[in-house]
């Protein structure tokens, strides 16, 4: 039992991290027209890749009327035979915050600005720090797909490959603390079809895979409401119920909990 509750602790602390990544990398913003796709006898640059992400969402003006962010949905481990519910709190610039009950437990995971942190039922509130806290920091910036080229070191075009029926340009996007981020973008649409990356721990390295699919419009902003991750050999599916932009949120919420 304390061994499958230690694997509970560090897949969901994936799955928190990873979500301040993704929820941000999948918007798109509704626009007039739709940006030509990218599709042609020669590969594009990153910075054409980069320069048509920011136009599929909408832009850097449509972004930055957008202050905050609300998710909440439900979370599904079919290996663990394991569901509950998340909530995710986001502030514009740098405030994350996500909160995972599965089982009667709560695990909460979030960034204030400066301090990321981890509180669960085994290790109780715990501070990030060295390259755990740098990729806190770089994914809980709220205007992520304004700030690409600011948050990696480098980013190259690897080519193309196949996510199911879609073709998608790969970004390599270098970090100092390791290997790669991998970021993937349809060829048709401008659109964020996975992510691949790694995150770190106090319990080591594991490569976290993201998919994201059925997006809606929510105050004229596309978003994904369902994504597919794959943490080691873990599954793990979140279903979006409902999101809501501008809400007042206090910088309060998103500071580590203290000492019980």
């Amino acid at each position: 039992m304390e061994k499958e509750a230690g694997r509970l602790n560090r897949l969901l602390f994936v799955i928190s991290l990873g979500l301040a990544l993704s929820l941000c990398a999948r918007a798109q913003t509704s626009a007039p027209t739709a940006p030509r796709p990218l599709v042609a006898a020669t590969t594009p640059t990153a910075d054409q890749i980069l320069d048509r992400y920011i136009q599929a969402t909408g832009g850097r003006a449509a972004w930055q009327k957008v202050l905050s962010r609300v998710s909440k949905g439900t979370i599904e481990v079919p290996s663990m035979n394991l569901s509950g519910t998340i909530e995710i709190y986001e502030k514009a610039p740098d405030r994350f915050l996500s909160i995972i009950r599965v089982a009667g437990a709560s695990f909460r995971h979030g960034f204030d600005g400066t301090t990321g942190w981890t509180d669960d039922p085994q290790n109780g509130a715990r501070e990030q720090t060295g390259v755990e806290l740098d990729e806190m920091r770089r994914e809980a910036d709220f205007y992520y797909p304004l700030e690409l080229k600011k948050l990696y070191t480098k980013l190259t075009v690897a080519g193309t490959e196949k996510i199911g029926d879609r073709t998608a340009y790969v970004l390599e996007a270098e970090v100092p603390e390791g290997d790669p981020d991998k970021l993937y973008f349809d060829a048709m649409t401008g659109l964020p079809l996975r992510t691949v990356s790694h995150r770190h721990s106090p319990d080591g390295v594991t490569d976290l895979r993201e998919d994201f699919e059925d997006f809606r419009d929510v105050d004229g902003i596309k978003m994904a409401f369902v994504i597919h991750e794959v943490a080691g050999e873990s599954v793990i599916t979140v279903k979006l119920d409902e999101m809501h932009h501008n809400v007042s949120l206090d910088d309060e919420q998103f500071a580590k909990p203290a000492a019980q």
